[in-house]
């Protein structure tokens, strides 16, 4: 199979991900101002899409038998940039973006996904409160990178890194939080006087950005808030009434020491 090399200058640029996450390689120019833009890995044809774009296609549709990618690729029309969702170790290797038009580039993109071992892995978090407590839903992320919350796919909270562009979805906020929404300057969601209706996922969307590529990583929290029984609020209680006795008990016995002596 012989590949199109008509270019007259190559960047290379290297790019480590961690398995699971997507990735984004960005071409930095509009379509409009291009004759065509090809995407390939390893040498084999995986993305296309020309200036008029009456011809566009990724994976499958491009060459019959390429699998790889199983629908796991997005071509962005405006800018003909590559996504790379969900990605796996066998994803490694180079990505040749070709751009022909009046002055013919070539980039190559290394991409390296490392695996992930299981103490490093994030899984859904689960978290319980009882109803009326505040919550703090932490990622232990850096706020350099932008940040989105997300509470069944309606973002409620946009971070971008400057703390004084931190904003809440008012109109989502308003529907179901009513003001019981705040962002802390380290990212974390803080929900206060929790409801049984605050129930549900939250997701986090994190995107680290550079001219060049973009690395997006998903967190998840499964919020479940929860009534105490009337069997439980009445042990909690007995519980402190028992604490507050032998509190009382002590202060008595202090007193009548001193009196006695």
């Amino acid at each position: 199979m012989v590949f199109e090399t008509h270019c007259v200058y190559s960047d290379r640029e290297s790019v480590s991900v961690n398995e699971g996450d997507s990735v984004t390689l960005n071409t930095g120019v509009q379509t409009k101002h291009q004759e065509d833009i090809k995407w390939y890995f390893n040498g084999i044809l995986i993305a296309q899409i020309n200036g008029d774009q009456s011809k566009i296609c990724t994976d499958v549709q491009c060459n019959n038998g390429t699998e790889r990618f199983r629908d796991r690729l997005k071509l962005d029309h405006q800018t003909g940039s590559l996504t790379i969702t969900n990605i796996t170790n066998t994803d490694s290797g180079d990505y040749e973006l070709l751009l022909f038009s009046s002055s013919n580039t070539e980039s190559v993109f290394k991409v390296t996904v490392r695996g992930v071992s299981a103490d490093e892995e994030y899984k859904m978090k689960t978290i319980s409160v009882i109803r009326g407590e505040y919550v703090i839903l932490d990622p232990d992320e850096d706020l350099k990178d932008e940040m989105m919350w997300y509470f069944n796919d309606n973002i409620i909270a946009k971070i971008t890194g400057d703390p004084n562009k931190t904003c809440i979805d008012v109109q989502f906020e308003e529907e179901r939080f009513r003001g019981r929404l705040t962002v802390s300057q380290t990212g974390s969601l803080i929900i206060t006087n929790t409801k049984i209706k605050d129930s549900g996922v939250y997701r986090l969307l994190v995107i680290n950005n550079s001219n060049s590529f973009s690395i997006s990583r998903e967190k998840s929290f499964n919020l479940s808030v929860f009534v105490l029984s009337t069997g439980e609020i009445a042990g909690i209680s007995a519980a402190a009434g028992a604490v507050l006795l032998v509190a009382a008990a002590g202060v008595i016995y202090c007193i009548w020491k001193k009196k006695s002596k």
